[in-house]
């Protein structure tokens, strides 16, 4: 495999001296997230993060770096025209838009950003793989795939389904801005489905960012972000640079364990204290 262009990570923060540091280090961008309108009930038995960042946060992320801001702003409704102009009025490089459901809903955001800047999306509706090639059409910065709110809305228990039966594979297939998903953490971690195999399948289908969540932020405490970073950066370069066969065998791998995981989880009705 060719080592194509660097991947680019972008971590969820408000802290400014840990956004600085992890700039620093390599971190291309940061996320702030706005996004929780309704997600507590549709997230309620997953174990999911839901962040309340601020219109405050933002502005004071903005400050504290250069580097490309994103915001998450809630999914499209009501308060949308005014996220998207609070975001762009705060420092906003980038929007992203969760939980779309139809094209009109993301040229309504593109409407409302006037060019002022940049308009992501996820996808994470049934709805959203479905048109992809629709959407894949309008003028996006990036299009992140979600995979726990997209098991939520397929109601199948194993949130890593979409990566064994093909969707995120042929949702990447339909654009051609740079495309992420599932989440990033140091390379050796990773639970329950090991780092390493992600960032294996990230290059195999070649991705160009990914995020820096939960996991990452736990993952890292104690240790120090200006050898992290780059290590992480190293091993997705290291990840696009193997044969064919390591590619196959590593996807394979990857199946194996997210097949397990699967068998892991309780049955529908199933009381987990008597597993």
């Amino acid at each position: 495999m060719s080592g194509g262009e660097a991947v680019e990570l972008l971590l969820f923060s408000t802290n400014p001296d840990f956004i600085q540091q992890a700039t620093k280090a390599g971190v291309h961008g940061i996320i702030v997230d706005w996004e929780n309108f309704g997600k507590e009930k549709r997230q309620e038995l997953a174990d999911t993060q839901i962040n309340h960042d601020t219109l405050d946060d933002l502005r004071r992320v903005r400050a504290a770096t250069q580097g490309l801001v994103v915001c998450r702003i809630n999914e499209s409704g009501v308060t949308t025209k005014k996220e998207v102009e609070q975001a762009i009025d705060a420092g906003a490089d980038e929007i992203l838009l969760p939980m779309v459901r139809t094209t009109g809903q993301v040229e309504q955001v593109l409407k409302f950003a006037r060019d002022r800047c940049k308009v992501g999306i996820l996808v994470e509706t049934k709805a959203a793989v479905q048109i992809a090639d629709e959407l894949a059409r309008l003028p996006l910065a990036r299009v992140y795939l979600g995979l726990n709110d997209l098991a939520i809305e397929r109601q199948v228990q194993n949130i890593f389904s979409a990566i064994t039966d093909g969707t995120v594979e042929r949702v990447k297939r339909a654009f051609r801005v740079p495309f992420g998903f599932g989440g990033l953490t140091l390379p050796e971690r990773g639970q329950p489905i090991p780092c390493r195999l992600f960032i294996g399948e990230m290059a195999r289908l070649d991705c160009q960012f990914s995020f820096l969540r939960r996991s990452f932020h736990r993952d890292i405490h104690g240790r120090d972000v200006a050898i992290e970073i780059p290590r992480l950066l190293n091993a997705i370069q290291f990840a696009r640079l193997r044969s064919t066969d390591q590619v196959a065998q590593d996807r394979r791998e990857l199946d194996v364990a997210i097949q397990a995981y699967g068998r892991s989880l309780p049955r529908a009705g199933e009381n987990v204290l008597n597993r």
